[in-house]
């Protein structure tokens, strides 16, 4: 059975499975509420950046308000319910999908035969020192393990990272040591029997085969996207996608097609037209057209709506890139821009930087966003500010901020300005 859904319903459903069709609940945030996003999303991306806030942090402010990072942090890294590998890009997900990691983790790639070359070649047994320090002293940071092979910036193009640094990432990425992070967001290397319970995945029978280890990755990106291609679902978890070192990834799904069918087969989604759309596309069983979208919600590039560029276009039409890397010069909409969204559409864009000896938030640029679906009515520029701002009112307290401050740069920046100061007003 085929069905037939208009390009608003397929917004909406996708909002939905992703919690952001209805307002925030008005309730603190309990540890229950983590653990069932991380459950429904089944990935968390990771980064380094902290312009505004972590990475991960943002996605559960963007769905339920503020709460106790601190509490997140040691639900995350304490808690013995999740773990970090590599999900959609450096990650952090439940225990219950590690079997599903492991044939990424013992998966051949030519990064890691040309860093285990490398580290034989210039510091012979060094990665066996390595994983026996972490054995018999973990959880470890690489600073706790330089001393087995002090830097040497002479002795390997390594850029930055040590060779110490590089045996650790090593045997991250294969499984021969598990990942955790401490409080300021360095990570740790433990024994995977202390960390998981399990052996390293060299010697390890924990493991899903790999076609049932990607099929359970699309099935939990199905049920956490609503509705998509088969492209669309598959890169939840970068399915079909090999990772390289410098945290980036190549290559497109390859085996999409057969996973959508066998979903459908087995009566997890079945087979829907979306208007509009050039591909048919799964409709998860269970996912459901809320009718409308009532939430308010700034999202982060590294949000889950966000990862992947093509739906994001094809449902919202938001043609958006994230600018870190590009130079100031030629940035369009600044270093670290979030997408506002307002009802089931993207209605502006706001470069934020959180001014933390300050004590302000600020919107180094405000944009309208030029994208947006066909047929969809305008909002009137002082509707759209005035619901941003309270929105970065929000996040300026969830971040102990006592103030939002507005740059005179965008076509939306006076209009925000003007509503910031009336809320500081009343």
């Amino acid at each position: 059975m085929t069905e037939s859904l208009s390009a608003p319903q397929a917004r909406r459903i996708h909002l939905a499975a992703q919690s952001l069709a209805r307002r925030r609940p008005g309730r603190a945030v309990r540890e229950a509420d983590m653990r069932a996003y991380l459950a429904r999303q089944g990935v968390l991306q990771l980064d380094s950046v902290n312009v505004l806030a972590r990475a991960h942090y943002l996605p559960l402010f963007s769905r339920m308000g503020p709460y106790d990072r601190a509490a997140f942090d040691r639900h995350l890294w304490e808690s013995g319910e999740n773990f970090e590998h590599w999900g959609h890009e450096a990650s952090v997900m439940p225990r219950d999908l590690l079997p599903a990691l492991h044939p990424r983790m013992v998966r051949p790639s030519t990064w890691q035969a040309r860093t285990l070359d490398r580290l034989e070649r210039e510091r012979p047994g060094l990665l066996a020192q390595v994983r026996a320090a972490v054995a018999a002293s973990g959880p470890v940071t690489a600073a706790d393990v330089e001393h087995l092979s002090p830097r040497d910036r002479s002795a390997g193009s390594w850029w930055d990272a040590s060779h110490v640094k590089v045996a650790l990432e090593y045997l991250f990425i294969t499984g021969e040591v598990a990942a955790s992070r401490v409080r300021d967001f360095r990570r740790t290397y433990d024994e995977p029997r202390r960390a998981w319970g399990v052996a390293g995945a060299s010697e390890a029978d924990w493991g899903l085969e790999t076609h049932a280890a990607e099929q359970a990755l699309f099935d939990r990106a199905l049920a956490a996207t609503g509705v998509g291609t088969p492209a669309d679902i598959a890169d939840h978890f970068r399915l079909g996608v090999a990772p390289r070192a410098d945290g980036h990834a190549r290559g497109a799904s390859v085996g999409a097609a057969g996973w959508a069918a066998s979903a459908v087969e087995r009566g997890l989604a079945t087979w829907a037209r979306v208007e509009g759309w050039t591909e048919p596309a799964l409709l998860a069983t269970g996912a459901a057209d809320p009718g409308r979208v009532t939430a308010s919600a700034l999202l982060s590039p590294f949000d889950p709506v966000c990862w992947y560029r093509p739906r994001l276009l094809r449902l919202f039409g938001v043609d958006y890139r994230i600018e870190i890397y590009t130079p100031a010069p030629k940035r369009v909409y600044g270093y670290y821009s979030l997408l506002f969204l307002l009802g089931d559409r993207f209605e502006a864009r706001v470069d934020l930087k959180a001014l933390r000896r300050e004590g302000a938030l600020s919107a180094e640029a405000t944009w309208r966003e030029p994208g947006r679906p066909a047929g969809v009515r305008t909002r009137d520029d002082a509707t759209v500010a005035r619901a941003l701002a309270a929105e970065l009112a929000l996040m300026a307290g969830w971040l102990g901020l006592s103030e939002v401050r507005v740059a005179p740069r965008g076509d939306l920046a006076a209009a925000l300005e003007r509503a910031v100061a009336e809320d500081a007003e009343a």
